[in-house]
Formats: C-alpha cells, sequence, structure tokens
C-alpha cells in the first residue's frame, strides 16, 4: 500500500476521532440524548479502529517501534493517558464539573500526541 495514502487515512482518522470527542463532550455537558444515539456509540469505534490499523501500518513501514524509537512510545502511553481521562469525562466522572475537567485535560493530552507525531520528539516544549 501507498505509505501517503496510508499516513493521510491515519490524519484524517486522528481529526475525524477528536472531533467527535470534543462533539460528545459538548453533548455531556449539554445532557442531549444524541449521546447515547446508536451512531453516536458505534462510529467512534469504527474511526479508531481504522486509526490504530494505520498507525499500526505506519510503524511497520518505517520500521519504528514503541519502546524502541522514544518518540513513539510517548505517543503510545498518552494515548492511553487519552483513553483513560476520555472515559473519565464522557462515561465515569460521577459529576458533571469533574467531567468537564477531564474532557478539557483530554483535549490538552490530544494536542501532545499530534505535537509528538510532528516533530517526533517526546519532550515537546510549548
Amino acid at each position: 500500500m501507498d505509505y501517503a495514502l496510508i499516513k493521510g487515512v491515519h490524519i484524517t482518522c486522528a481529526a475525524l476521532s477528536y472531533a467527535g470527542f470534543v462533539l460528545r463532550g459538548i453533548w455531556m455537558w449539554l445532557d442531549s440524548p444524541l449521546l447515547r444515539a446508536r451512531p453516536t456509540r458505534v462510529l467512534p469505534h469504527i474511526v479508531d479502529t481504522i486509526l490504530l490499523a494505520s498507525a499500526i501500518y505506519l510503524a511497520i513501514s518505517i520500521r519504528q517501534y514503541p519502546f524502541e524509537a522514544s518518540w513513539l512510545t510517548a505517543k503510545v502511553l498518552a494515548l492511553v493517558l487519552y483513553i483513560g481521562i476520555g472515559t473519565v469525562a464522557l462515561r465515569a466522572g460521577r459529576t458533571k464539573r469533574r467531567r468537564l475537567a477531564a474532557w478539557a485535560a483530554a483535549q490538552g493530552v490530544f494536542l501532545y500526541i499530534v505535537l509528538v507525531a510532528i516533530t517526533k520528539r517526546p519532550f515537546v516544549l510549548v
């Protein structure tokens, strides 16, 4: 497969995943019933599966792997943190205030992941 095409798919899925997270956070804040709609529950899993598959393909293509390439390790660890904080933001937070704080924090982690991807450096000082 063409590396540029897969990279484009990866970037597109990352943008869609983030946009969906932001939108679901807004719906959470507004107590919208759209948050519980079937497409809202299914589409993120489809997008994130394609995102993960493209990430694995790209890592294999460039022969850089987590725990060997520090920038990729940082992205994977930040992704785990993003998923955990995102879960608090959209489901597990006991209060709306806690969910909103987690939602904001998750966006900061997402920005870190993007900056590491762009710079290929794990410790980005902004």
